[in-house]
């Protein structure tokens, strides 16, 4: 049976906007550790696999409460994910000695057994442009490629970040890939997109379209979590009707989510008819 107390626990700590999560994964590789707890999320490798991330949530106060894990259904779904994955060793992340100390006394985990402060893989310098670049940008990173939250952070700006990095010679070199989100917190404030700009949008494609002579209906409907549309169409006598669908759909799914950072949860374009050439005399 997997005991929590055997797993040897460390911590990053630094303040806010230093650039922790941007250099956690470099420290969990210095230290050989595999698993990360960064903002409410147990992160094993470039891998999300339990947590909701507190940078979705709506308010700074809400945040720290996720990032704590202080309800009970947080802790349950942590460490559920610990017996399962069976780590040895685990890098806590926070702003404050005080803050990794909770996050692993709410966790049922051992007292940390080492801290690594920001300031000893960070420059002043380095420490001051990550500050700048969040109070001027809004910009947080999470330690996982941008592919593994996407779906987890629809309406949110999300940037692709990939560094290759050489510690020296006869080093490892250490690849980290890590997305940059723009909270709802952030200076940006919050941000809607009407129903009628995905209509706009996906119309505008079906009329370029070679395949598709005409637009019958068009239903958009905007959820947390995404987009559904329905769209029903005037197919031209003589394309496959099948392929040319899905390649639209493809098209129009992949435009939108570019377009508006929003996920299309589901895409639906139904042939309700033919249209028939006339034919040249």
């Amino acid at each position: 049976m997997f005991l929590l107390n055997k797993i040897k626990v460390y911590a990053f700590v630094g303040p806010s906007g230093t650039g922790k999560s941007y250099r956690a994964q470099m420290v969990a590789s210095e230290k050989q550790i595999d698993f990360i707890i960064d903002d409410g999320l147990l992160i094993k490798e470039n891998e999300i696999v339990a947590g909701n991330s507190a940078k979705k949530a709506p308010t700074k106060i809400e945040t720290v409460k996720h990032a704590l894990f202080l309800s009970d259904e947080e802790k349950q779904e942590i460490n559920k994910a610990l017996k399962k994955y069976k780590p040895d060793k685990i890098l806590i992340l926070g702003t404050s000695d005080g803050m990794v100390e909770k996050i692993a006394e709410n966790l049922g985990l051992p007292k940390i057994s080492e801290t690594i402060y920001i300031q000893d893989v960070a420059t002043e310098q380095e420490m001051e442009t990550a500050r700048r670049i969040r109070v001027t940008e809004g910009k947080h990173v999470i330690p996982v490629p941008t592919f593994e939250i996407k779906k987890d952070f629809s309406g949110y700006l999300l940037d692709p970040l990939q560094i290759f990095k050489s510690k020296g010679k006869g080093q490892k070199p250490y690849i980290s890939e890590k997305s940059i989100i723009r909270p709802t917190f952030s200076y940006l404030g919050n941000f809607t997109i009407s129903d009628s700009v995905f209509r706009q949008i996906v119309e505008h494609l079906a009329i370029k379209s070679p395949a598709i002579h005409k637009i019958l209906k068009t239903r958009v409907e905007n959820y947390g979590d995404g987009t559904s549309i329905y769209m029903e169409v005037m197919i031209v006598y003589g394309y496959n009707v099948a392929e040319e669908l899905k390649a639209f759909k493809q098209k129009a799914k992949k435009e939108i989510e570019n377009l508006t950072a929003m996920n299309v949860v589901t895409m639906e374009v139904v042939a309700k008819s033919l249209y028939m050439p006339k034919e040249e005399i």
